[in-house]
């Protein structure tokens, strides 16, 4: 399929928005977490005059809150990809403060010869495409992402399915984008480019509720 120019020069300014999207929730999540390091002294010496005090009603209580809080900035996610781990924990983090239940799987290696601005391009928009379908489900309780990434015959491998309000919109073989008027969204069409540029595979299947997209990227690296 030939793009023309213009369209080239939009789907640009699509990546680039994507990147500065994402570079902003991984920095607000670090942000979240060196937060949370810089009041570790206080909480400690809080703690510490609870229990000389003896009150140790006010102590458990204190121990929990802190729980709730390091469990909100942890990371979710730790395949040891520096990439990977900033992309999914961000999104995840997203995607849980807005009542959808995620459950992420992944194993990465460290080096990958997939560039990261096109691994950024795959994992943000199909994870940005989960979260804004959870968002027009209701009740809330039917939300859920779940996302399993690993290394699959010399290849990466990446699942994600979330649930759906209705069934996607098609055309010619083609699933349209809910955020265009025109259809087809700029973000499916750079991860098409993706995935054909690297000779990968791509399938997106919608069924009873739920949407799952299935990619394959051959790697160069060793598992």
């Amino acid at each position: 399929m030939r793009i023309s120019k213009k369209m080239e020069r939009r789907m640009a300014a699509y990546q680039q928005d994507l990147m500065e999207k994402h570079c902003e929730e991984v920095e607000n999540m670090y942000r979240q977490t060196r937060g949370w390091r810089h009041d570790y002294r206080n909480h400690i010496q809080t703690m510490k005059a609870y229990l000389s005090m003896g009150r140790y009603e006010e102590l458990a209580d204190y121990l929990d809150q802190l729980d709730e809080d390091l469990q909100a900035v942890d990371m979710v996610v730790k395949t040891g990809n520096v990439m990977v781990d900033a992309v999914l924990n961000s999104k995840i983090s997203v995607a849980r403060a807005r009542q959808i239940t995620v459950e992420a799987k992944a194993r990465v290696p460290r080096q990958l010869s997939i560039a990261e601005v096109d691994l950024c391009v795959i994992l943000g928009n199909l994870l940005d495409n989960a979260i804004e379908a959870c968002m027009r489900v209701a009740p809330e309780k039917d939300r859920f992402i779940r996302v399993y990434i690993d290394i699959l015959r010399g290849q990466l491998y990446i699942y994600v399915i979330n649930a759906v309000k209705e069934k996607p919109r098609r055309q010619g073989g083609r699933y349209l984008s809910a955020k265009s008027a025109r259809g087809h969204g700029y973000g499916l069409v750079r991860m098409d480019q993706v995935v054909e540029k690297y000779q990968g595979y791509l399938d997106r299947q919608d069924e009873d509720g739920v949407f799952a997209t299935e990619v394959l990227l051959p790697l160069d690296t060793p598992e």
